[in-house]
C-alpha cells in the first residue's frame, strides 16, 4: 500500500469491522490547503464501541498497510479519538460528539463520499 486512497480503503474496511457507524471520506486534496488529503468520520455507540473502532483501525493499518500511527488523540474519555497517519486523519467520535462538532459541516466544500449501510 503506497498512496492515500489504498490507506483511505484499509480505515474504513476496518471501521467496518467494528461496526462504525455512517462513515464519511472527506477528499480533502483540491482545496490546496488542507492538512491532509483525507478526513475519515464515523462514530460508535458508546465509548466502548468508540475506544475499539481506534484499536482496531491502528491495529489492521500496522497489519495490512506496514503504516505506523504518527499520533493519536482523545483515548482517555474516548468521545472523540483522533488517529493521524499524517496523509489521512481518523476522527472516531461518539454519536453525540460528532453531532456537536459537524465536521463535515465544517469541512462542506471537501469531496464528500458517504459510504451508505447496506455498504457497510
Amino acid at each position: 500500500m503506497g498512496n492515500s486512497i489504498d490507506l483511505v480503503h484499509c480505515i474504513t474496511e476496518a471501521i467496518r469491522e467494528k461496526k462504525g457507524k455512517e462513515i464519511v471520506n472527506m477528499n480533502l486534496v483540491r482545496l490546496g490547503y488542507a492538512m491532509c488529503d483525507n478526513f475519515i468520520v464515523c462514530h460508535g455507540d458508546s465509548t466502548t464501541q468508540v475506544s475499539a473502532i481506534a484499536e482496531w483501525v491502528e491495529e489492521k493499518v500496522k497489519e495490512r498497510a506496514q503504516i505506523h500511527l504518527a499520533h493519536r488523540e482523545g483515548s482517555e474519555h474516548a468521545r472523540w479519538i483522533l488517529l493521524d497517519y499524517g496523509s489521512v486523519v481518523v476522527h472516531v467520535f461518539i454519536k453525540e460528539a460528532r453531532e456537536y462538532y459537524r465536521l463535515e459541516e465544517l469541512w462542506g466544500d471537501a469531496d464528500i463520499t458517504i459510504l451508505k449501510e447496506e455498504d457497510q
